[in-house]
């Protein structure tokens, strides 16, 4: 073997190395934090500023996988925890509140040693934002991901408590996917799976608890309002509601071709979307 080629090979593989480490700090690890009676479990995945990832009704954060690496290679160390009912996070799903919630998630930010973006998807968003509220100190700015309008169809919250329901057939369930979550195009299957009646009801009875005056104003942090195109329970005639409310602390995005699973329908895209906003912003 020639000189030559013993260098060139060894610098291959120095690049080999140094990719595998790359990738190895991307994979997504398992950790956990007590507040008080519950146990939160969450993916850390990526090294650099936070952002905290918090899932839709009845959902965990599983399905964020590709949203996550994306930010993870964008510069970011992302936190999915996940509500309490769902894979290791538990606690009281009875008589809380919102801010009982939000507790849950400041917990993993200040294990997390820093402040963090908050990203919650659909419901997820009004979590996001109470954690804003309740913790100005742990929020660098809050992204709401495919957040509802300040009122919506009551058939697309019928179509919620449909697909949660294990009685529902799967065509109904497909129907009420495409009808609420899913642009045309797009595959709703996958959401076929993933739902959790018991966590649902907790939540639906955790707002009624919770007053929205507390919550929805998100602290003053800015705010990234990031919307599906195709999003039912967002129409074109309310795209500009919190940026006529807040004025200039709400940066609005639209994504082409995206309903209500925005984060599962176009997650690169998405995760684009939360690291430009970020980008910009000074702590």
């Amino acid at each position: 073997m020639s000189i030559k080629f013993r260098v060139a090979a060894l610098a291959v593989g120095a690049i080999a190395m140094i990719g595998a480490g790359s990738a190895l700090a991307q994979e997504a690890v398992v950790k956990s934090v007590k507040n008080g009676a519950a146990t939160i479990s969450y993916y850390a995945q990526g090294k650099g500023p936070l952002v905290l990832l918090i899932a839709s009704t009845g959902r965990g954060t599983e399905e964020f996988g590709q949203l996550a690496e994306r930010l993870a290679q964008r510069g970011y160390r992302v936190l999915r925890p996940e509500p309490r009912g769902i894979g290791g996070s538990h606690g009281p799903m009875d008589g809380v509140s919102f801010h009982d919630f939000a507790k849950d998630f400041a917990a993993v930010i200040r294990n997390e040693g820093d402040k963090a973006i908050l990203a919650g998807h659909a419901y997820g968003n009004w979590i996001a934002r109470t954690i804003a509220s309740d913790h100005p100190e742990l929020a660098r700015g809050v992204v709401l991901v495919a957040a509802g309008a300040k009122s919506w169809p009551k058939e697309l919250s019928e179509a919620i408590t449909m697909i949660n329901d294990p009685a529902s057939s799967r065509e109904q369930r497909l129907e009420g996917l495409k009808l609420a979550f899913f642009a045309q195009g797009s595959d709703p299957q996958p959401w076929l799976e993933g739902w959790n009646q018991a966590v649902t009801k907790s939540q639906r009875a955790a707002r009624k608890l919770t007053n929205r005056d507390d919550w929805w104003a998100g602290g003053t942090v800015p705010m990234l309002d990031l919307q599906g195109g195709a999003d039912p329970f967002r129409p074109p005639a309310s795209r500009e509601e919190l940026k006529q409310e807040f004025g200039d602390r709400v940066t609005i995005k639209v994504i082409d071709n995206a309903s209500h699973a925005l984060p599962a329908e176009k997650p690169v895209e998405t995760a684009d979307a939360i690291a430009d906003w970020s980008d910009t912003l000074k702590d």
